[in-house]
């Protein structure tokens, strides 16, 4: 009888690929014509990105340019928690955060999925921010995968350390 099988289910962004998108995205702001003289900008401050202009649908329009960059990237939008428009001083700013890592109410979300909907013989173990997933067979392996893929979560999952 051959071992188990596992895989883990993570949520991670690429920190190089997020500044790949946003030194993209800056670049654009500066070039577009219609961002001429709106003094808009996008910036890293921190583990922060920074967006402001000098009116609320140009700000928005600002994350509209990030978050199309990042898609270009394949970095999934649900990694992105941007916050709400906000005026200061005299410019409209927004900040955005990259959430990373899965919470042990999330991998508790998804373990029940799993239990539930998921082949008989799977069995999960959560891992600090990670969940792990074991079976004997693979093809099991492999529908977690695929259910996992077609659930809705509100976090991005990435499949990794795929072990045989």
């Amino acid at each position: 009888m051959a071992g188990e099988s596992s895989f883990d289910i993570v949520s991670k962004v690429d920190q190089q690929e997020i500044d790949n998108a946003l030194n993209m995205a800056a670049k654009e702001v500066r070039n577009r014509f219609d961002f001429k003289g709106t003094d808009s900008s996008i910036k890293a401050s921190g583990e922060a990105i920074e967006m402001e202009s000098n009116g609320e649908e140009r700000v928005k329009a600002v994350l509209d340019v990030f978050q199309s960059m990042l898609v270009r990237r394949k970095i999934d939008l649900k990694s992105l928690d941007a916050g709400e428009p906000r005026l200061s001083g005299k410019m409209w700013k927004i900040t955005a955060t990259t959430k990373q890592g899965i919470s042990r109410e999330n991998a508790s979300k998804v373990a029940k999925l799993i239990r539930d909907a998921g082949p008989k013989g799977v069995r999960t173990q959560v891992q600090g921010e990670e969940l792990r997933v074991f079976s004997k067979k693979r093809d099991d392996l492999q529908a977690v995968q695929q259910l996992v893929r077609e659930a809705d979560f509100d976090f991005a999952v990435q499949f990794d350390n795929y072990r045989h």
